[in-house]
């Protein structure tokens, strides 16, 4: 899969998370999306969402920005590995 691809899949897929709590109280709408993207999502994914939120992606959903500082940022590549 390109990484053009990728990118717009994970971009839909988070704005997905979004768009489910955003039905949430909205003082619980971002703390639900950063928790879901914090237990679902496998490192690698994070750091992909964290690259686009930091080149300032604007196909993200506000919602998901705003969940950003709630999500658990992984450390570099390099040191997943084993």
């Amino acid at each position: 899969m390109s990484h053009d691809k990728i990118e717009a899949k994970l971009i839909y897929m988070a704005n997905q998370i979004g768009g489910f709590f955003k039905t949430q109280p909205a003082d619980e709408a971002a703390l639900g999306v950063a928790t879901h993207i914090n237990k679902f999502w496998e490192p690698r994914m994070r750091r992909q969402l964290f690259a686009l939120i930091d080149g300032g992606e604007p196909g993200l959903s506000p919602l998901v920005l705003e969940a950003a500082p709630l999500i658990k940022r992984p450390e570099p590549a390099s040191l997943d590995q084993p």
